[in-house]
């Protein structure tokens, strides 16, 4: 996966909410679609009707059920992005630990768009961030 775009009402707002969870806008020359730094992918936001008429959908129709996630490097890393996320106006559920490992939360962009902000030892971040898998 190279880039990930998501769907949203209010481009204005929803670029808004991007920069102050912190996403580096990039290519902010494009018009009518806004481009951040994600990592090892980039993230883009895009006016909903826009997107569902580019793959030929009729407007409003949802086409799948998504959370991205947001990997951090410990529990206290997974609270400080939710907080960020709250003082961005996400809605927010609280993290907690799961029976499984870990220590995951979640919060919601203005759009609905879910995000899973986890700590999970089994899935380690190398040195740039990037998460990996075990075999």
């Amino acid at each position: 996966v190279s880039l990930v775009t998501l769907g949203v009402t209010d481009l204005a707002r929803s670029i808004a909410f991007y920069e102050r969870l912190g996403f580096r806008r990039r290519a902010a020359s494009a018009d009518g679609v806004g481009f951040f730094e994600a990592g090892a992918v980039a993230l883009a936001v895009y006016p909903a009707a826009d997107l569902a008429n580019d793959a030929g959908l009729e407007t409003g129709r949802a086409t799948s059920a998504v959370s991205l996630a947001w990997n951090c490097a410990s529990p206290d890393a997974v609270d400080t992005a939710l907080a960020l996320a709250a003082e961005a106006g996400a809605a927010i559920h609280s993290a907690d630990n799961r029976l499984l490992g870990g220590y995951i939360g979640y919060f919601a962009d203005p759009d609905g768009h879910l995000w899973e902000v986890a700590y999970n030892p089994g899935f380690p971040l190398g040195n740039d961030g990037r998460l990996t898998l075990p075999d």
